[in-house]
């Protein structure tokens, strides 16, 4: 299920010190949102239990990313990035999340856990052209081919930097003062 609303150009931003706190399960369900979630994305709690977690996905957002996301969890790591949200009334707001398996005590994984906060602007500055051109590489692809073509040029951007892979580079565009 996604909000069937029209995307704006009015942006919310995070304050300096607010964290927004969800659990899924294991195919992305949301289990648990704490309250600045819920005042951000402008949807109760009623609205978000048991609904995919991409009911806020913004189609400013490529697929490639979230491919990305899920073939990292479903390795069993943890996952940096930076992801643009869709608000109840159209509005966006971007996010630094980390995302996190979390396993019961007898070691099986039972769901996700993902931490967001205010992404540096110095780290949007970089990264929404590089999404941008995901989303075009997408759009010239195939339904099937689009993920995975936009990963690729993700890779490419991530070799270019030096970084050794696609954390560190998110890790250090979060620093002040990014790359």
């Amino acid at each position: 299920m996604k909000l069937s609303v029209t995307p704006t150009q009015h942006e919310r931003k995070l304050g300096e010190n607010d964290f927004i706190v969800s659990k899924t399960d294991t195919s992305g369900r949301i289990t648990y949102a704490n309250r600045i979630f819920m005042d951000i994305c402008g949807l109760p709690e009623s609205r978000l239990l048991g609904v995919q977690h991409s009911i806020i996905r913004h189609p400013d957002m490529p697929r490639g990313v979230f491919r990305f996301m899920w073939n990292t969890l479903k390795a069993g790591d943890e996952f940096f990035g930076f992801a643009k949200n869709l608000c109840a009334d159209g509005g966006y707001y971007w996010v630094f999340a980390n995302i996190t398996p979390d396993y019961d005590k007898d070691g099986h994984l039972k769901g996700y856990y993902s931490v967001r906060r205010k992404p540096p602007e110095s780290a949007l500055n970089i990264l929404i052209p590089v999404y941008q051109e995901m989303l075009a590489i997408e759009k010239r692809s195939s339904t099937k081919e689009a993920p995975d073509k936009s990963i690729a040029y993700l890779v490419d951007v991530v070799k270019s930097t030096g970084a050794k892979n696609y954390n560190s580079l998110v890790l250090n565009l979060f620093k002040p003062n990014g790359l």
